[in-house]
């Protein structure tokens, strides 16, 4: 048997939205303002999603800082950094805003379970256009925990009197599938996205993009 699905839970970096050219832009400026060498773009990439502080601390890594530098004190100046830059060249992915258009057609809410900031996360959503498509959004301060922390989604479902147990989580980091694990429900990985394949292990199917989720949700909807 399987549970109807009523509830998509997105992550955002790397999932719905293609972010690294900004995050890197500016991880590299904060670098630079620290006089540190700065890491390529490919290299940022495998830094994302466990959060701002994580990025900073890997940024910081990166540049030869183990422990000198306070981190919440850089991660305020990358942030000052970042969020007023945070959609120069940031995008969705292709399809996601008819995906999600297609979703709320068959009855489904979207909501995005994030480790980024809500205020940067909101302001994203909001200047891409997709705030109209997105129910709530359960940022990586907007609680006490974050992913993977399996009360992440949950809390984050709550802010729309949504049960956890009815809802999918689609994310491209270990994170997000740890997460649904604990809920417990099911997932789905993002291949397009930032993380190794090999955190797509616990995950329920493998996306190969955003067009497949529609049928990929629907599948994992029926009964069995």
């Amino acid at each position: 048997m399987s549970t109807e699905i009523e509830t998509a839970v997105f992550d955002l970096d790397g999932t719905l939205i293609d972010s690294l050219p900004d995050l890197a832009e500016s991880g590299i400026a904060l670098l630079e303002t620290y006089g540190l060498p700065q890491p390529d773009e490919a290299a940022i990439r495998s830094m994302i999603g466990d959060g701002a502080r994580k990025l900073v601390d890997r940024l910081l890594i990166s540049g030869g800082d183990k422990d000198s530098i306070d981190r919440d004190e850089a991660t305020r100046r990358f942030l000052d950094i970042y969020e007023p830059r945070a959609t120069e060249k940031t995008r969705p992915f292709p399809d996601v805003e008819a995906t999600l258009t297609l979703l709320h057609k068959r009855g489904i809410s979207c909501v995005i379970c994030t480790n980024k900031p809500l205020k940067a996360a909101q302001a994203i959503i909001e200047k891409l256009g997709l705030s109209p498509l997105i129910d709530a959004i359960g940022g990586g301060d907007s609680f006490p925990v974050r992913k993977p922390d399996p009360d992440h989604i949950r809390k984050t479902m709550r802010l729309i009197g949504a049960e956890p147990m009815r809802g999918i989580m689609i994310g491209d980091h270990r994170n997000d599938i740890q997460a649904a694990s604990g809920v417990p429900m099911p997932s789905l990985f993002a291949s397009w996205g930032y993380g190794d394949r090999s955190m797509s292990a616990h995950a329920s199917a493998i996306a190969g993009s955003v067009a497949e989720l529609p049928r990929l949700i629907y599948d994992l909807s029926r009964p069995r």
